[in-house]
Order: C-alpha cells, then sequence, then structure tokens
C-alpha cells in the first residue's frame, strides 16, 4: 500500500509526486499515455522560471528524472474509477492493469486536445492530422500545412511549421488572433504564412492520404478548398474525468470543482493542475497546484 497515489504524470502530478516524497510519504504515480502531459507538446516554453528557453519535452524529462531520483513508483496504467475499500479510509485506484490501494488520491489528469467533430477527421487522426508540429513538423518539409486554431498553443505550431514547411496556412474561426503579439508579429512578417481570418473547417479531404480541407466563411457562408498535405489542430483542452464523478463533482465544462486547496468531494482525495475548475492554465500555475495539493494530502495523511 502507498500513502499516496497521483493519478497524472504532468507537471501538476509531477510536482506533487515530488512534494509528497519530500515529506517522506511512498508514492505511487500513475499516468496513462506520456509522462510531461500536454507540456511536451510545446516546442518552446519560455515563461517557465530558470530557464531561458526550453523545450516541452526536455523539462518534462528532468521533472519525472527528478522524482524517480526521490524513490517515486512509476507505471503506465488508465485508471479507470477509484474506491473506498474499508472503513479506516483506505482508497482503492483500480486501472486497466490492477488495483493499488493508498490513504489519499491526488488526480492531476490534465485534459486532452479538442477534436473539429468534422467528416473526414477520424480517418486521418495520425495519418494527416496532427497536435504537435516538434514530433511530427519533420514530415511535411518542404510541402504545404494548415494550423487552425488562433491562440498561443496554434501560433506557437505555426512558427515552428515555418521554418521547414514550403507554405503554412492559418484558420482562424475568430477574425483576430488570441495569441502573444509577439507571435503575431512573426506570422505576420513570414513570408510563407497566410492567416485566414474568420474561416471554420466543414470537412477534411482525401482518398488513401490526406489532400486539403473545406473551410467556409462564416460572415458570408463561402465555402473554400484548401489543398495542403497536413493539417496542425490547436483549437484547445478538454478535461478528461468521467472516471471520476463518484469521487469529485464536475461543473458544466467536464472540470473539477475545487478551489486552490485542492479538495474535493470525498475525503482524501485532491485535483490539480488543468483537470480543476481555474482560470490560469499554465506550466508554473500546474507546478503551483501540485505542490499545494501535496502538502494538503501530507497533512491529511498525518491527521488519520
Amino acid at each position: 500500500m502507498y500513502d499516496i497515489i497521483v493519478v497524472g504524470g504532468g507537471p501538476a502530478g509531477l510536482t506533487a509526486a515530488l512534494y509528497s516524497l519530500r515529506a517522506g510519504k511512498s508514492v505511487l504515480l500513475i499516468e496513462r499515455e506520456n509522462f510531461g502531459g500536454q507540456m511536451t507538446f510545446s516546442p518552446k516554453i519560455e515563461n517557465y522560471p530558470g530557464f531561458l528557453s526550453i523545450s516541452g519535452s526536455e523539462l518534462a524529462q528532468k521533472m519525472v528524472e527528478q522524482v524517480a531520483a526521490q524513490g517515486a513508483s512509476l507505471t503506465m496504467e488508465e485508471v479507470m474509477r477509484i474506491e473506498n475499500s474499508r472503513a479506516d479510509n483506505i482508497k482503492v485506484v483500480v486501472t486497466d492493469c490492477g488495483a493499488y490501494e493508498c490513504r489519499a488520491v491526488i488526480l492531476a489528469v490534465g485534459v486532452k486536445h479538442r477534436l473539429l467533430n468534422v467528416p473526414g477527421e477520424n480517418r486521418f487522426l495520425g495519418d494527416g492530422i496532427s497536435f504537435c508540429a516538434i514530433c511530427d513538423g519533420a514530415f511535411y518539409e518542404g510541402l504545404d500545412v494548415a494550423v487552425i486554431g488562433g491562440g498561443n498553443s496554434a501560433l506557437q505550431e505555426a512558427v515552428l511549421l515555418a521554418q521547414t514547411s514550403r507554405k503554412v496556412t492559418i484558420v482562424q474561426n475568430l477574425d483576430f488572433l488570441t495569441g502573444e503579439k509577439k507571435l503575431v508579429e512573426i506570422l505576420e512578417k513570414a513570408p510563407n504564412v497566410e492567416i485566414l481570418y474568420g474561416y471554420t473547417v466543414n470537412e477534411i479531404l482525401g482518398g488513401e492520404r490526406l489532400e486539403g480541407l473545406e473551410i467556409k466563411k462564416t460572415a458570408t457562408g463561402e465555402v473554400k478548398t484548401l489543398k495542403v498535405d497536413g493539417i496542425f489542430t490547436a483549437i484547445g483542452l478538454a478535461p478528461v474525468n468521467d472516471f471520476f464523478t463518484n469521487v469529485a463533482e464536475l461543473d458544466q465544462y467536464g472540470y473539477i470543482v475545487a478551489d486552490e486547496s485542492g479538495t474535493v468531494t470525498a475525503s482524501g482525495v485532491f485535483a490539480a493542475g488543468d483537470c480543476r475548475t481555474k482560470k490560469v492554465r499554465q506550466v508554473s500555475a500546474a507546478c503551483s497546484d501540485g505542490a499545494g495539493c501535496a502538502i494538503r494530502a501530507c497533512e491529511y495523511i498525518d491527521r488519520l
């Protein structure tokens, strides 16, 4: 049995594990996909203290190495539910591979990429449609690509792709880009970048391979086809909290209802990072959440 099980290996979960270990608790860290979470998709992070510039994957690797060196147990499994095993407040975390007992649980499951939900999308996911330019951008060197979205993530993807792709077309549903001014300025000056404002995606086109996309001008209804070799989607993120409704209240958008304390409905269960209700979703904010939850989880255990 563990003192604390942390569900999710992003910056919030990794920080929670680190602080718990430093407090002398035994920790199991469970991650279902990739340690580091969404920050591993960021080609360049320039607003994390201590680094002028660092890739998300490199920062994630450093965090994982630090947690492992402190003695955490790490496993790649998907958590299905959390149960109370008996009257002495022991929790059981059930995964697709087994079950683990602990005294407290910290939920730090983060979020996942939102989909366009248009015809043709599912057919080309991972084979023409990507969410990570640093992962897949090299496949489109010298080719034409489209970036869907206008926030920071989309603009960072576009900046990276513009360095190697022949042409980058940004498709934004609003009449302006919502990302940082500096990124906008870089893209507006790039000779191989075109920005289409006020368009939504109707359909992803292709036969054996992806060939383009159909877009529609919201204001006029005009429909046009873009011929591209690849699409990079960056239209936001969605929480993945459906498995935890028996221990945590969710808001209308699916986020765990919890304040800065991280306390949720069930005793001994805490929530940290992007999976909970909050306004600021940044790596540094997630680390703050993880540290706070770990401290409160340790206090909870010490009171038992």
